[in-house]
């Protein structure tokens, strides 16, 4: 009996192991047919493809900050205590 279920458990690790090679492969496709899709579109539009030309469009959208993000005023000073 005992070996029984082993060979139970052993038949539903190898469907389960097989079903998820199998997801895999499929979110692995769908996102090399997302990239490509990106790819055309971008060289299309006669725009870099690629991280470096994303951030340097972001950065270049993004606006310009000439004051410093935090004032004195924002800043708080706490001092906490351990009560016995």
């Amino acid at each position: 009996m005992n070996t029984f279920n082993q060979i139970i458990r052993g038949i539903l690790f190898f469907v389960l192991a097989i079903f998820g090679m199998v997801a895999a492969f499929v979110f692995m496709v769908s996102t090399a047919i997302a990239v490509g899709i990106l790819y055309i579109v971008a060289r299309i539009k006669g725009r870099p493809f690629g991280a470096r030309a994303y951030w340097e469009q972001r950065r270049q959208a993004a606006p310009k900050r000439s004051e410093r993000m935090f004032r004195a005023k924002d800043v708080t000073d706490v001092e906490m205590r351990e009560i016995p």
